[in-house]
């Protein structure tokens, strides 16, 4: 197994998400092991844990009635319960009876749901549902956890016992403390408890007036606790029972350990449950804390952050009332290598440091405050070299450490390995140590593995450009502000703005002006178009943002226009509909005040009106079956639900229709999100699934969700 890098541990603060994590568990067992948490570098078991967080995340933030996870560990009854003649306390006992009450309970809200949260169900394997523990300790506890009176026939004597003297001792007590009142002999108190004894509190110059037993006297010597003479046998009898009751109490706790103890690889069951869930809960209460979520995990190696925040920050910014930026960064074989540059305090190191953490995290069995539509892998090694490591001990200056750092990782480094580099090759002469730095950034990439740096150097800057599987990254700065904007974008190194940062804190344009006159012209021109460009990249994302809500706008409106427009086509619709059925009612109207016209009433001709109305019946019978073949048509549209058109012959055609034309979308195309217009073009299609570009976002979107433009 690969060792784990304990200084990019500390390099990266994840011993902070260690206190957290240790704070929100329940128990000293879950506590001490999250306290030790180290990132995981076996595939299985990495997502095996990762799920068991995903399930209990999703039982917390869904509403699901989970039972509350509150309960003692048995750690000191594991050890006692395979002894023989062992003998339990009445808290462990108690103990034991709420584990089983509250797994009982587990076990009741898993029934069932092995297909909702398999991970969480197959730690319930070692435990079953049983109500044999929990009769048997409530035979002898009640609901209040103490022993019943009767536990057992001589524990109950015993207590009738007592009862009845300590209500004789009472009275006795009452009726002296009722005579010395009246007698002024007693204190302000007038009495109190001296071990577990009910004493008077007599006035010290009384106390030869009092019969009893002196027990005691206070600070200043004024009172003298005096036990009532007629209560000291009472007492005495008193103790004698007590003894009694505690003898018979380790009688009856012994043999109920003893059929406690047949259920003892149960209980360690309870245990090992208890701590798991203990564990796996204080990890999805920091998950809800920092909004937290599970990424997609990919086989191939990949690290692709959409909205990614430093939880560190963002919790210290929440404190501070200061907003934090999300940072949207991608990793892959074809951009492994990242190099940050821009100006200090921009935020180069935050945005490399969040990159590592997530992987810890992650690798860790967290859930990482990311959006879900993040995709990340594993790795084997994670590796940094990030601030200033002085070594007094070993007398190892700041450089003098790097190197050595950076000789391990060229020896360790692969294809599965992680580097995160701040301030790559600082430390020694500008010239030479970017010359060695540009060596060792060309070695590891031939390593074949993924990286992270943040440098000043133009040779870096450079070098990465060129390298086929490298990309360079900028931190951006606003121009005419001289401030951070705490955005990261990638495609272009960035310029330091060094003049410019300290023109920004309040160094003079003469001492700035002299600065520049003694650098190499190249390294100030070069600088200076680093800063154009990004100044002009910077004005073209504003307008590429202007253009893309211009064209929402533009979108939204061309569908409101359509849907104006085919309200009205309706309407028309609907009135010409209701024209033609006027106008039938018209004709059929003047052929029947034709026919009522040549009606004869008065003839003495019989059969005057029959070819009238032989004529009527023909035009009823002819007028019948043009109606009945519209309800056929009308019908038949219906069932089908589509469109019907008819032929010479009556034939029905269905007419089918694509409105989003989603049959044409392929690699390259463009195409719109239908909920909201927002365009981008295809890059991967993946069975129903299409991986769109939408400006700098990259997301899977099931076909069925969009649009072909073109």
């Amino acid at each position: 197994m690969t060792p784990i890098d304990h200084q990019t541990l500390h390099d990266l603060e994840f011993t902070t998400i260690q206190g957290w994590l240790s704070e929100f568990a329940i128990g000293p067992s879950a506590k001490e092991r999250l306290e030790n948490l180290e990132p995981i570098v076996l595939l299985g078991d990495i997502a095996a844990e990762l799920k068991k967080v995903k399930e209990f995340h999703t039982i917390r933030t869904t509403g699901e009635s989970f039972p509350g996870l509150q309960f003692e560990e048995l750690t000191k009854e594991l050890v006692l319960l395979p002894i023989i003649d062992a003998v339990l306390s009445q808290d462990g006992v108690v103990r034991i009876y709420r584990a089983s009450e509250l797994v009982n309970s587990l076990l009741h809200f898993f029934d069932k749901r092995e297909e909702e949260f398999p991970h969480l169900v197959s730690l319930t394997h070692s435990v079953y549902y049983t109500k044999e523990i929990i009769e048997t300790i409530e035979k002898v506890f009640d609901a209040k956890g103490t022993i019943r009176d009767n536990a057992s026939p001589m524990l109950l004597v015993i207590r009738q016992q007592m009862q009845v003297l300590k209500n004789q001792i009472n009275r006795n007590f009452e009726r002296e403390m009722r005579r010395l009142i009246k007698e002024g002999l007693l204190g302000e108190t007038k009495e109190t408890y001296i071990h577990e004894r009910r004493v008077l509190t007599v006035v010290s110059t009384h106390k030869r007036k009092v019969h009893g037993s002196v027990v005691g006297s206070s600070k200043t010597g004024s009172l003298t606790f005096i036990e009532p003479q007629v209560n000291i046998p009472l007492n005495n009898e008193l103790e004698l029972l007590i003894d009694d009751e505690r003898k018979e109490i380790f009688r009856i706790l012994k043999q109920l350990t003893a059929d406690i103890s047949h259920h003892l690889h149960l209980i360690q069951g309870y245990q090992s449950l208890l701590v798991e869930l203990d564990f796996i809960h204080a990890k999805t209460r920091l998950a809800i804390d920092l909004n937290a979520d599970l990424p997609s995990i990919s086989e191939e190696q990949c690290i692709e952050l959409v909205d990614a925040v430093h939880p560190i920050l963002w919790k210290n910014n929440q404190q501070l009332g200061k907003k934090t930026f999300p940072q949207t960064i991608l990793l892959d074989k074809f951009s492994r290598m990242l190099v940050i540059s821009g100006p200090n305090a921009g935020g180069k190191s935050i945005t490399l440091k969040t990159i590592g953490l997530m992987q810890l995290m992650l690798q860790s069995g967290l859930l990482v405050p990311v959006h879900p539509n993040s995709k990340m892998s594993f790795f084997q090694r994670i590796l940094s070299d990030i601030g200033d490591n002085q070594s007094i001990e070993n007398e190892l200056s700041t450089y003098s450490y790097r190197l050595k750092r950076m000789k391990y990782f060229l020896e360790v480094s692969n294809r599965r390995t992680l580097l995160l580099l701040d301030e790559f090759g600082t430390g020694s002469d500008p010239d030479l140590g970017g010359a060695l730095a540009e060596v060792f950034f060309e070695h590891l990439y031939n390593k074949k593995c993924f990286g992270v740096i943040t440098t000043h150097y133009a040779s870096i800057k450079l070098k990465a450009d060129r390298l086929k599987n490298a990309i360079n990254g900028c931190m951006l700065f606003n121009t005419e502000t001289l401030e951070p904007l705490y955005r990261f974008s990638v495609g272009q190194p960035g310029s330091s703005f060094t003049f410019e940062v300290a023109q920004m804190n309040g160094i003079s344009m003469e001492l700035i002006t002299e600065a520049k006159s003694k650098v190499n012209e190249q390294k100030v021109n070069m600088d200076k178009l680093l800063s154009e460009l990004q100044t002009e990249k910077t004005y073209l994302e504003k307008l590429n943002k202007e253009h893309i809500e211009a064209q929402e706008v533009a979108t939204q409106k061309q569908l409101h226009f359509e849907e104006q427009k085919r309200r009205y086509d309706e309407k028309y619709k609907a009135m010409q509909e209701n024209v033609a059925t006027n106008n039938s009612f018209i004709v059929l109207g003047k052929k029947f005040q034709q026919f009522i016209g040549r009606y004869v009433t008065k003839s003495r001709k019989k059969d005057i009106n029959l070819p009238l109305l032989e004529e009527i019946k023909k035009y009823i019978s002819v007028e019948k079956s043009k109606s009945e073949e519209a309800r056929r048509l009308e019908t038949l549209k219906a069932t089908v639900g589509v469109p019907v058109k008819k032929t010479k012959k009556q034939k029905v055609v269905e007419v089918k229709k694509d409105p989003y034309l989603q049959e044409k979308i392929a690699i390259g195309s463009t195409v719109k999100l239908i909920e909201t217009k927002q365009s981008g073009t295809v890059e991967e299609i993946q069975g129903n699934l299409c991986t769109v570009v939408f400006g700098f976002l990259k997301m899977k979107v099931e076909k069925e969700k969009l649009m072909w433009v073109k």
